[in-house]
């Protein structure tokens, strides 16, 4: 196993309470991220160094670009579309309109162009979520239950392998991925966590290694989701990290995201990062984001 400590590179110096959610938008040459707590959905533009702050209102999760145009958001209230021109938010779907104790947290879209999102209660008690998944007509799902945090999930170069991370199972899930009806099968873990920390959001690469952020690990993880090998650490100097993605015009830079929730005065002094985005460039590439085709 390779361990590298890296010195990141600052793209965005800002406070975020909980950072989460980065995902490339190759078409626009941006990274959309968020602070879910602080209510901010973010537009970064490498070129412009600009980071566009967007107040959605009420906790957001996660975020995917739209085919169509904008992006597609998971919040406190369910799924919405929302017009990055106008910032006019538009509720699509709310399946647990009657668990205001909930919000939603990550989530991606599949080669298809579904949504899947999952839940998590406000302070995580355990088994009080779901996963979700969108479809292109707007009809909503309930695919995996019951869910503690909901938190990464991609698919295989192939489609035909979903993995997901349940950050409570301390695990990687996979399962058999129907990509025209989008059921999922045979459900199995590939990969366990030895610690330190936790396993949060997920990325893969173009050669099928999914790479973790590890909240309270100081970094991310590449690990062999056929094998269930960890490969390599990538450590950074903040130790709450929560999620990964790759960007740039090549795909080969990993924007990393971290929180600053619940740190004490010391934490803070110490990881003077903490809640910012950062910047690595690696020995690898990943691989274009799905957008939602709704």
């Amino acid at each position: 196993m390779k361990e590298t400590r890296v010195e990141p590179e600052v793209a965005v110096d800002i406070e975020a309470i909980v950072g989460e959610g980065a995902i490339w938008d190759a078409d626009k040459g941006v990274l959309y991220w968020l602070d879910i707590l602080g209510s901010q959905l973010y537009v970064y533009d490498p070129k412009t160094g600009q980071n566009r702050a967007i107040d959605i209102g009420q906790t957001v999760g996660t975020v995917v670009p739209r085919a169509s145009g904008g992006v597609m958001v998971a919040l406190h209230n369910g799924f919405a579309a929302l017009d990055l021109e106008t910032e006019k938010l538009t509720p699509v779907a709310d399946p647990e309109r009657d668990i205001p104790a909930n919000r939603f947290n990550d989530g991606k879209c599949d080669p298809a162009g579904r949504f899947w999102a999952g839940t998590m209660e406000f302070n995580g008690e355990a088994d009080r979520g779901a996963l979700y998944c969108l479809e292109i007509d707007h009809s909503v799902s309930r695919k995996v239950e019951p869910v503690t945090i909901s938190n990464g999930i991609v698919w295989s170069l192939d489609s035909r392998t979903m993995y997901y991370i349940d950050t409570a199972r301390e695990n990687v899930r996979a399962w058999d991925y129907d990509l025209e009806s989008g059921d999922i099968s045979n459900e199995r873990v590939v990969i366990e966590n030895s610690g330190p920390g936790h396993f949060d959001g997920m990325t893969i690469d173009e050669e099928g290694m999914v790479w973790i952020a590890v909240f309270g690990g100081w970094g991310v993880w590449r690990y062999n989701p056929r094998s269930g090998a960890l490969l390599e650490k990538v450590l950074v100097p903040v130790e709450q990290i929560t999620s990964c993605w790759f960007g740039g015009e090549n795909l080969d830079e990993l924007y990393i995201t971290s929180c600053r929730y619940l740190m004490d005065e010391k934490a803070l002094r110490e990881q003077p990062l903490a809640g910012s985005l950062l910047r690595v460039k690696l020995d690898a590439r990943g691989v274009p984001a799905y957008a939602y085709g709704g």
